[in-house]
């Protein structure tokens, strides 16, 4: 590997060269995970910019979500707001962060209840409550997840995501008759 490549690789050996990269993390295996269990909760302060680089990202151009004043005089609202979109990546992230990258999301509902606003701190919440391995041996997991605002929920969703059940199973790498969604 060239010196570029290898920097490339590793940030933290490029700022230190006596520095080692960090282990991957361990994968998260179907049969480590039970009903009841919560996932790491997730808070993060939304900014305009959050509401904003959100709608333009979906290519959602409706003044509600960049415009204040359009959202305050024509809408009724307090300030823009995030759009669907946004709520389903922000929901999509949560599930990722405690799956790692072998985690495949199958299946995402989600229901609005309020707007989420710049200067809010939304905290995603997340509990299993169903796992399973279908008749392929792919691994299920049915999560609960809610965002609130000051424990006020603005959003709830059910989710459902494929682990892997062993080492070697990744179930990106299912297809056909071995991925029954």
């Amino acid at each position: 590997m060239s010196a570029a490549a290898s920097s490339a690789a590793s940030p933290a050996s490029s700022a230190n060269p006596s520095a080692s990269a960090a282990p991957p993390p361990a994968r998260l295996l179907h049969a480590t995970v039970s009903v009841g269990d919560t996932l790491p909760e997730l808070a993060y302060p939304v900014t305009a910019t959050t509401v904003v680089l959100g709608a333009l990202a979906s290519r959602d151009w409706r003044p509600m979500h960049h415009d204040k004043d359009f959202a305050v005089e024509r809408n009724g609202t307090r300030d823009i707001f995030l759009n669907t979109p946004n709520q389903a990546a922000w929901f999509e992230r949560f599930v990722t962060d405690w799956t790692g990258p072998y985690g495949r999301l199958q299946r995402m509902t989600f229901r609005m209840l309020g707007s989420i606003f710049p200067g809010d701190t939304m905290v995603f919440r997340g509990v299993v409550t169903e796992t399973g391995v279908d008749e392929t041996g792919c691994g299920w997991v049915a999560i609960d997840i809610s965002v609130s605002v000051d424990d006020d929920p603005k959003t709830t969703c059910k989710a459902r995501v494929a682990l892997p059940v062993t080492e070697d199973d990744n179930p990106w790498e299912r297809k056909g008759d071995r991925w029954l969604p």
